[in-house]
């Protein structure tokens, strides 16, 4: 019996990978990250995490005003090496991509949604916000699992500082004015 050749993404180029690589290496597994040039392959997800995910997409899609589209399991380059994959994103609709399109450029998108999982605390909490922060994206929600109910901690960029700042901890249900009027019952969770 012969080995199986290791994946071509088994073995890292020296110098790291970047962003359009993530589209040409064969056999990656589905929503691969990029991360300061290194692939992240993400753990299967819990129950919360979809069902968090499917309430956060259908409440900020309920929302959305004309001219703003809600995507789920979609990249966004935010640099050469810096390909993340956040679990919601908010976009201006005339994003210039095309139907066979794998990501978004960061100057596109609004908001970025993070759901915290066992595997991707540090990168959710930490490394990702800094990432959206450093390229621009005004508003960032972590979401938290707090005995199977959502809480969100809501951010807006501070231009000056290129960092975010608080605006809000909702338990029950989000409600605020940017980037646009949103209002979602965060106990749908518990219905679904």
């Amino acid at each position: 019996m012969s080995a199986e050749p290791a994946a071509e993404w088994h073995r890292p180029p020296p110098e790291g990978y970047f962003a359009e690589d993530l589209d040409r290496i064969p056999g990656l597994p589905p929503h691969t990250e990029l991360i300061d040039g290194s692939l992240v392959l993400v753990s299967p997800q819990k129950a919360f995490h979809m069902t968090a995910v499917s309430v956060l997409e259908a409440g900020l899609r309920r929302c959305a005003p004309p001219g703003i589209r809600v995507r789920r399991e979609m990249s966004v380059v935010l640099g050469p090496r810096q390909r993340p994959e956040p679990d919601v994103l908010v976009l201006h609709a005339d994003a210039a991509i095309d139907h066979d399109a794998t990501w978004y450029p960061a100057e596109a998108v609004l908001l970025t949604v993070e759901v915290v999982s066992p595997d991707s605390e540090e990168r959710d909490r930490e490394r990702k916000p800094q990432l959206y922060a450093a390229s621009g994206i005004r508003f960032f929600w972590r979401v938290e699992n707090a005995g199977g109910r959502m809480v969100i901690y809501a951010y807006e960029l501070d231009s000056t500082t290129r960092q975010y700042a608080p605006v809000g901890i909702f338990h029950d249900r989000v409600d605020l004015r940017h980037p646009y009027e949103i209002t979602i019952d965060l106990t749908e969770i518990d219905r679904m």
